[in-house]
């Protein structure tokens, strides 16, 4: 349960950066016809946390299960 909800809030923050990030944009395209430089700063680094926090979880899951799948192939010999 504890992984569980600490997964869903991982994914919750990604979401939420990457939201902000478009909404921000979209705002400040809106009113003054440009994107500022921190502004695209910003768009980038929460990308690259968002990307790292879903690719990072992915990376981690598959070699957890080449290890199982491993040890597994060890037990049947």
């Amino acid at each position: 349960m504890k992984n569980t909800c600490f997964k869903a809030s991982q994914y919750a923050c990604a979401a939420l950066l990457i939201a902000s990030s478009i909404a921000m944009v979209a705002y400040q395209v809106v009113s003054i016809d440009d994107v500022a430089a921190g502004l695209l700063y910003y768009v980038a680094q929460s990308f690259l946390l968002a990307g790292s926090i879903f690719g990072l979880d992915q990376y981690i899951r598959l070699v957890a299960d080449k290890l199982k799948n491993k040890s597994e192939g060890e037990d049947a010999l």
